[in-house]
Order: structure tokens, then C-alpha cells, then sequence
């Protein structure tokens, strides 16, 4: 009984984990741009703000994921990694000019950019060990997501874009009370190998899938990193942003409900391959959209792109790499997925919105989606041949 009661505090614990997580994210994604804009700084140098994280993030997750599988101590990795976010930002809240700012932000991002892998890693173990499905608590973050998108575009509406730091502060702080109470989930798990792990990485499947899967996100990231600025352009206030945030996250509620369900009984290449059909027609709608509302309509697809595209991935990430690199195998995800997809588009991205505007942007990750999905479905019909 008290195991039971154990279990459901730990499920309370990591779902609140999930929706706090992600009210941080909605900051990240769609508000901070626009505080860098009311500063005053070009799309060139916003793109490069979001450039350096990526960069950062090859080696900081990594390093922390092969620490985390080492010491098997996820938690008190987490309690660090929050500590030294809430630090950077209280640096940041008094600088207004672009290089301290750039500076403080990469700093930042060395230590924001693994959290999204270590929770999905914890989440992943604790959910085998409970019996449940990782959507089941991945949900909470989607549903933080879009309550956070709306609660914050009204708070911003109101008080103006210097509130996005205070609002980080809050979100960033409260995940760090939550991780103090994680249970240790790597305890029973076998010993770390790092020679094992290369071993795995080398797999000529593996090496494939990570190639296809950073493709596919360099046109997700286009879409994350440049649509709050791109709504701007066309006259839409914080509060379409915020709808349009809200769109995208409780479109994925339902859809992670379905893949906890159902998801089991479709193989996970070619569902990966639809994800990313669907990321294609998704950027190419997006390109020819001239209204704040039609870009908001439009992230209603989450659901078909990301929440299946991301959730899948991972289900055939522990299809290809065991347990007792859990840690290591989704920081190495999340190096592929935000960290040199994200390098990419930041730069590409940037330098294709100052050169020829917004539609070039997203037809170019249409362009990579459609490249990525031909390679899952010629990957698949391989593998059936």
C-alpha cells in the first residue's frame, strides 16, 4: 500500500515537473524574442541568441546525460541545473545591452538546454517502473504549455515585455522545489559502460535515425523560433501570440492521450514518416499565411507534426538503446533535436528572414521536413524488403 502511495506522490511530483517545465518553455520559445525585440535588436541578432544555445547544447548535454548514467543521481543534477538558470536570469534582469545579454544568455543556455532530456529520461523510467506510458505524463506539459501561453500573453498584454524575465524567475524556481522530491529512478539499473554506449551510437540504424530526426527539426524549429516575431510583423499583439501558443499545445493533449492508447499498434517509422509529411504541408501553409489568425489556425497541426514526430522518436529511441543509458541516449536526442537543428535554423533562419522575409523561412523547412520523411519511409521499406 505504502508503495502505491509512493508512486502516485512520485507521478504527482513529475507531472507538475512536465506543466511548470513547460510554462518556462512557453517564455523561451515564444516571449523571450519578443522582449530581445522591444529592446531594440535586429532578427539577425535574435537568431544569433537562439543560435547559441543550440551550440552550447552539443556539449552540455552530453555531458550531463553521461554524468547522470555515471553517478546515477538525476535529482540532485536537476536541483544544480536550476539553481545556476535562476542565477543567470537574475543576472540578466538589469542588462539591456546586446553583448552582456548574448554573454548571459549562452551561460544560460549551457544549463537550461539539458532539462527538457533529464525530465523526459526520469519521466521515461519512472513511467516503466509505474507501468504507465511516458504520454501519460508528457500530457501535463502540454497542458502547462497552454494554460502559460494564455496566463502570460494577458500578464505581458498588461504590464509590457520587461515582466518575461520576472515570469521566468517564478516558473524556473518552482521546478526547482518540485525536483527536490524526485524519487531515484536509476538506482536498480545496470552499471554505465561509455564503450557500450559508442557501441550503440555507431549502429548504422542509429546513425540514420539521428540524421533524419535532426532534418525534420530544422524545419520545427523555423516554425518555433521565428513565428512569435513573424507574427509581430503582420500586427499581432502578445495576446494572438499567446492563442497561437495555445493552439499548438492542446491540440497535442488529445493526440498524447490517442499514442498512450493506441500508439503501440503502429510501427514507428512509417508514423514518423506521416509526422513528417505533415511538417511539410504544416511550414508550406504557413508561408503563403498573410493574417495573425491563419498562423494561429494553423498551429492546431502540432498534433499531427510534433506530438507524433516527438513522442514516436522516443519510443523507438528505447527500441534502440536499453535502459541503463537512458540518460546519455536522450541528451544525444536532444543535441540532435534542439541542438544542431536548432544551430541551424537559428542561423539559416535568420539570414534567409533579413535577406528575402518570412515565407522563405518556412518553405526552407518544408524543403528539410519533406527530405527527413522521405528518409524514414525509404528507411522503412527497406527494412521490409
Amino acid at each position: 500500500m505504502e508503495h502505491v502511495q509512493t508512486y502516485k506522490n512520485q507521478l504527482f511530483i513529475l507531472r507538475a515537473m512536465q506543466f511548470v517545465n513547460y510554462s518556462t518553455m512557453v517564455l523561451l520559445v515564444s516571449y523571450f524574442p519578443l522582449y530581445f525585440e522591444s529592446l531594440g535588436f535586429t532578427k539577425l541578432q535574435i537568431g544569433a541568441i537562439y543560435s547559441i544555445g543550440p551550440l552550447l547544447s552539443i556539449v552540455s548535454n552530453i555531458a550531463v546525460g553521461v554524468i547522470s548514467d555515471r553517478t546515477k543521481n538525476l535529482r540532485r543534477i536537476l536541483n544544480l541545473l536550476y539553481v545556476i538558470q535562476i542565477l543567470a536570469l537574475a543576472l540578466l534582469l538589469p542588462q539591456k545591452e546586446f553583448g552582456f545579454m548574448a554573454g548571459i544568455m549562452a551561460f544560460f543556455y549551457l544549463f537550461q538546454t539539458p532539462i527538457n532530456s533529464m525530465l523526459d529520461s526520469v519521466s521515461l523510467l519512472a513511467a516503466d517502473k509505474m507501468k504507465l506510458s511516458f504520454p501519460t505524463i508528457r500530457m501535463f506539459g502540454s497542458l502547462g504549455y497552454a494554460l502559460s501561453a494564455v496566463a502570460f500573453g494577458y500578464l505581458l498584454k498588461i504590464y509590457g515585455s520587461d515582466l518575461t524575465i520576472i515570469l521566468a524567475l517564478c516558473t524556473i524556481g518552482a521546478s526547482l522545489v518540485f525536483s527536490l522530491f524526485i524519487s531515484d529512478f536509476q538506482a536498480t539499473l545496470k552499471k554505465f559502460e561509455f564503450k557500450g554506449l559508442l557501441i550503440l551510437l555507431r549502429k548504422k540504424e542509429t546513425v540514420l535515425f539521428f540524421i533524419f530526426i535532426m532534418i525534420v527539426s530544422v524545419g520545427h524549429r523555423m516554425n518555433e523560433g521565428f513565428l512569435a516575431v513573424a507574427m509581430r510583423e503582420i500586427g499581432a499583439d502578445d495576446s494572438i501570440i499567446g492563442y497561437a501558443s495555445l493552439a499548438s499545445a492542446v491540440s497535442e493533449i488529445p493526440m498524447f492521450f490517442l499514442l498512450a492508447k493506441y500508439g503501440h499498434r503502429f510501427k514507428e517509422l512509417p508514423l514518423l514518416a506521416m509526422a513528417s509529411f505533415m511538417y511539410v504541408i504544416r511550414l508550406v501553409l504557413l508561408s503563403f499565411a498573410n493574417e495573425p489568425w491563419m498562423m494561429a489556425c494553423l498551429q492546431m497541426m502540432h498534433a499531427l507534426t510534433f506530438a507524433i514526430f516527438y513522442i514516436t522518436a522516443l519510443r523507438y529511441l528505447q527500441v534502440l538503446i536499453p535502459d541503463e543509458y537512458r540518460s546519455s541516449s536522450q541528451a544525444v536526442f536532444a543535441v540532435v533535436w534542439s541542438g544542431l537543428a536548432g544551430l541551424i535554423a537559428g542561423t539559416l533562419g535568420g539570414y534567409l528572414y533579413d535577406a528575402m522575409g518570412l515565407a522563405y523561412v518556412f518553405r526552407t523547412g518544408a524543403l528539410f521536413a519533406l527530405v527527413g520523411a522521405c528518409g524514414f519511409l525509404f528507411t522503412h521499406l527497406r527494412r521490409a524488403a
